[in-house]
């Protein structure tokens, strides 16, 4: 974990053990007020490491805080233990952008198998049907011995994966003689199968560049591309993300009235946009087939626990207060008596950065300053321990990098 003396400073709040207490009941409704700079995610992270057994799912109000939600969980927790379930940019159930399908593929599979702690995504995600977990269990595969050549080329083409001379991206199949290349979802990297005959001989991940070996795999998951070529004619039920978390979850609600609104305002987008594309000539499904009715979202969300961030009245206030405002003055930049002050920075030469600033020129910083490298989106006071960030300091906008996937 990279920030433990944030967790621990949290942990030890008055009030903690209660709400983390009151979350434990069934369907209990626990409101911690607004929190000022990333305290939220804070609280978010302390609390899964309280309840190391439980999911937790955040809904923010739209993309951009889903974002900034798992950018601050990837500094507080570790990171294998995350995942984002974005929502689709088109309605219905095909995503023209690979990026965003891949990564709803790869979180329901992560989820279906338990392997994920803190899910991260938006209220209109959540209210989204899809086959997907449907495609999942009928045609997820596993690449391994024993599986023969044609089956492996059969299983591909019916799991949506185009077929081209040489793959040069994610859901793309090639076949060379007795080489076949596939880069699917779930895939760190595109791998490259050797056959004999009908007889896997050989498995290895490439780089894509430079199409070069980079190791031996024993055995390959891929994840279906298209669910609707997946799942096939049989009969394939579309399911919402709340309808797939367990019941013992708990719903983090960001500002649940901007999300709930968003969730409306989708479903009433749909049947506009259903209506220009039949007009126009196309078959569109009824939105009662790709959404949830606002109503039984509602009913969906109340079946859960839930801690509600960002609104008030709080239930469980916690002695969290805005950090202070720096405005470019390094003087102010110094540990309150009687507490410590943590400077994140985004990177290395950031922290280099601060070290010649804050120091005394020895390279020796004032007692009960520490710099770490570990980018939250803002800073914020707890007893005993104030955290700060370099952007707040030299008051620049933060910049959320984030791997393509």
């Amino acid at each position: 974990m990279p920030l433990p003396t944030v967790i621990a400073a949290l942990r030890r709040l008055p009030g903690f053990a209660d709400l983390a207490r009151a979350l434990d009941a069934p369907r209990s409704r626990v409101s911690s007020g607004r929190l000022p700079g990333s305290a939220d995610a804070a609280l978010v992270a302390a609390l899964a490491l309280e309840r190391p057994s439980r999911l937790f799912v955040v809904l923010a109000p739209g993309p951009a805080e889903a974002e900034r939600w798992l950018a601050d969980l990837t500094v507080l927790l570790p990171e294998d233990s995350l995942a984002l379930y974005p929502q689709r940019e088109s309605l219905g159930e095909e995503e023209p952008h690979y990026e965003i399908a891949g990564e709803r593929a790869e979180t329901l599979e992560q989820l279906m198998r338990g392997a994920v702690r803190v899910l991260v995504t938006t209220a209109r995600a959540s209210s989204e049907k899809t086959l997907m977990p449907a495609a999942l269990a009928a045609a997820r595969l596993e690449i391994g011995p024993g599986l023969a050549f044609r089956d492996l080329v059969a299983r591909l083409t019916r799991m949506g994966y185009a077929r081209v001379p040489q793959v040069q991206d994610v859901a793309q199949f090639s076949v060379r003689g007795g080489i076949v290349d596939v880069y699917g979802f779930g895939m760190a990297q595109p791998a490259r199968m050797e056959y004999w005959g009908e007889d896997l001989i050989e498995m290895r991940s490439f780089d894509l560049a430079t199409q070069r070996s980079t190791g031996v795999l024993e055995r390959l998951t891929v994840l279906p591309v298209d669910a609707r070529k997946a799942v096939g004619d049989g009969p394939a039920e579309r399911r919402s993300l709340l309808e797939l978390v367990p019941s013992g979850a708990l719903l983090v609600e960001d500002r649940m009235e901007e999300a709930a609104a968003d969730v409306l305002r989708a479903w009433a987008e749909a049947e506009h946009h259903a209506e220009v594309a039949r007009r126009l000539g196309e078959e569109v499904p009824p939105r009662a087939e790709i959404l949830v009715e606002p109503e039984v979202w509602n009913a969906l969300r109340s079946g859960f626990s839930c801690l509600a961030v960002g609104t008030e009245p709080a239930t469980h206030r916690l002695a969290v207060q805005a950090a202070p405002d720096i405005a470019r003055d390094l003087r102010r930049v110094r540990p309150i008596e009687g507490s410590e002050l943590l400077v994140l920075c985004d990177n290395e030469g950031q922290l280099e950065r601060l070290e010649e600033l804050l120091g005394d020129g020895a390279g020796q910083l004032p007692a009960g300053l520490t710099l770490a490298i570990g980018a939250l989106d803002g800073g914020f006071a707890l007893p005993g321990l104030v955290v700060l960030t370099d952007h707040e300091i030299f008051r620049r906008a933060r910049r959320l990098r984030r791997a393509r996937r």
